[in-house]
């Protein structure tokens, strides 16, 4: 009997085990990158716009993209409940995924505004 009772032991501290390594869902995590890469595209067309429509020129619309992008992260990162392990692989992906992607749309939508508004 004592043999039993030392394999049941061991299967629950191997259950144990692996109940505490974190698994992931590719299918999930591509959702979710996903979601970020659209978000971050639809608030930069959007915060072009405003750019473009406010008439800021230079570096303060460059800054104003930063601002937008930041408050995206963090509407992210709420949204994601401030557990990003749980639903992401790093901070990385969060924070910098579809910056630069995201850049390009502002900068496009921020010079159509500006020139629709201002020049037109």
């Amino acid at each position: 009997m004592a043999g039993h009772n030392d394999s049941s032991a061991a299967e629950k501290k191997s259950s144990e085990l692996t109940s505490d390594i974190p698994t992931f869902n590719a299918e999930n995590l591509q959702s979710n990158m996903k979601i970020i890469y659209y978000s971050r595209t639809f608030l930069s067309i959007i915060g072009g716009v405003i750019a473009g429509i406010l008439g800021f020129t230079g570096w303060t619309g460059f800054i104003f993209y930063f601002l937008v992008m930041a408050i995206t992260s963090v509407g992210l990162v709420a949204k994601a409940g401030f557990s990003i392990d749980s639903y992401f692989n790093s901070w990385n992906q969060v924070i910098l995924d579809g910056f630069f992607s995201g850049l390009m749309s502002f900068v496009l939508f921020w010079t159509f505004a500006y020139d629709m508004v201002h020049i037109f």
